[in-house]
This record gives C-alpha cells, sequence and structure tokens, in this order.
C-alpha cells in the first residue's frame, strides 16, 4: 500500500461526499448518567452506535473512517473503566472481526501497543491479518494513540531512515511514518458529546479537514444525526489556501 501527501502539499479534488470520516466518539458516560445507569453501560451501548456508523459509511461509499477509541490520556481515568474498555475491546474484536472480513471492510489498528497485554495486541494483529486482503471500506481504530506521538515517531523513524538529511527535512520525507501514511486525510472530522475541540487526535492529518460539532452523545448519534454531518459537509467551500473565485475560474 503507497502512502498518501500532506493537503498542505498538494490540492485534493472535493467530492460530495466524504472520502475519508474522522470522529472522535465522545459522551459515553453522561449517556448512562442520564439513564442513571454506569459509566460502562454506556461504553457498551456506543459499540452498538459503531456497527451502525460503519453501515452508514459502506452504504455512501466512503473509503476510509477512523475512530479515536481510546486516547494516550485515557489512562488517567478510573482503574475499573480502563479495564473494562479494555475487556470490551478484546470482546468487540472477537465479536466483529469476522462480520468485517464478510462485508471486504480492512481493519486497521494505529497507536502505541506497549500498554496492552499480550492477549490483546495478538488478537489485534489476528484481525488485521485477517483482513488485509479486503478492498471496501478501510476502518481504522485508534487505541492508545496521541497526535502528538504520532508525529514524534514519525520523526524518529525519518531520523533512522535518511540520517544524512539531519536538519533539512521536507513534509514528504515526514508522511510515509505517519500512522495513516496509508490514508488521504481526512476530509470531515466529527465530535459527538458538546466539546468543541481535537483533543490530540491526528495532529498533522487534521490540517485542512472540516470540523463538525454537534451535542449528540456518542450512543444516540444515528442515521440522522450522521445525515445532518453530512449535510453540514457539502455545505463547506474547501478552498485549501485558494481563494474561491479560483475555485471557479476554467482550467486553461
Amino acid at each position: 500500500m503507497g502512502f498518501f501527501t500532506s493537503a498542505t502539499q498538494t490540492i485534493p479534488t472535493a467530492a460530495e461526499t466524504p472520502k475519508h470520516i474522522a470522529v472522535i466518539m465522545d459522551g459515553n458516560g453522561r449517556w448512562a448518567r442520564k439513564r442513571f445507569l454506569p459509566r460502562v453501560a454506556g461504553h457498551k451501548r456506543g459499540v452498538e452506535t459503531v456497527r451502525d456508523l460503519v453501515k452508514y459509511c459502506v452504504t455512501l461509499k466512503v473509503e476510509y473512517l477512523t475512530l479515536f477509541a481510546f486516547s494516550s490520556e485515557n489512562w488517567r481515568r478510573p482503574t475499573e473503566e480502563v479495564s473494562y474498555l479494555m475487556g470490551l475491546f478484546m470482546h468487540a474484536l472477537k465479536r466483529e472481526v469476522a462480520k468485517l472480513h464478510q462485508n471486504n471492510i480492512k481493519l486497521i489498528m494505529i497507536g502505541d501497543r506497549s500498554r496492552f497485554d499480550a492477549e490483546l495486541v495478538a488478537q489485534i494483529e489476528a484481525s488485521e491479518q485477517l483482513t488485509a486482503s479486503n478492498t471496501g471500506l478501510v476502518l481504522t481504530i485508534a487505541a492508545n494513540y496521541g497526535g502528538r506521538w504520532d508525529v514524534l515517531q514519525a520523526v524518529n523513524k525519518m531520523q533512522l531512515a535518511a540520517p544524512q538529511l539531519t536538519g533539512f527535512y521536507r513534509e514528504d520525507h515526514l508522511t510515509p511514518h505517519l500512522s495513516m501514511s496509508y490514508a488521504p486525510e481526512p476530509d470531515l472530522f466529527i465530535r459527538t458529546g458538546g466539546e468543541t475541540r481535537i483533543s490530540n487526535f491526528l495532529l498533522w492529518q487534521l490540517a485542512y479537514t472540516e470540523l463538525y460539532f454537534t451535542d449528540t452523545l456518542w450512543p444516540d448519534f444515528n442515521e440522522a444525526a450522521f445525515n445532518l454531518a453530512i449535510q453540514s459537509y457539502q455545505n463547506r467551500e474547501r478552498r485549501f489556501g485558494r481563494t474561491s473565485e479560483q475555485l471557479v475560474e476554467p482550467k486553461a
């Protein structure tokens, strides 16, 4: 699989349907509290929303869907919740990967796996291997991921790959080493739950992404809510540094 260059270097073609959608799935805990349920009940319900979103993206022919499942900062949460999330992650992989494979969906995990136990790492690797040759939607799960970590690990890899370039790096030297070098930069970023920040998610890749924030809590993010995000995207003017007039100028 090749790698994509940055939108700051090349101008991608704007399309009515986003080619790549990235999502921060926020609000599981608050959804549960509103129903006088433990926070973990919200996370469990959130897995069902993931399943539905994958179906919506396949229907719309979205090519890449990237979900922020667990950030490098989420280890600061209560131990019981982190433990439950790790177990839920393992269970979801075991239960869902066969369905993904049957539907020609390619699964990729990005993030630092060093803090995961051996059983979870083995399940991640097996899931990726099973779906590696699939040619449909590319579903990326970011787990123990942080945007700063991504840039730093890419810098380290770049320096090892080309030590002679010290002090003279360009974007195209770095981008092949980013976690998502196999995908174009996201066209649309969605964050549910009412917060309006990107929380250390895909810091490099979101440079020219259209941002969409909604108060809808993740477990309630249904097809109608998703369609509102798509409609918002379709009403944007994506200029990538150009003027509005340049977008309508006839090509020579």
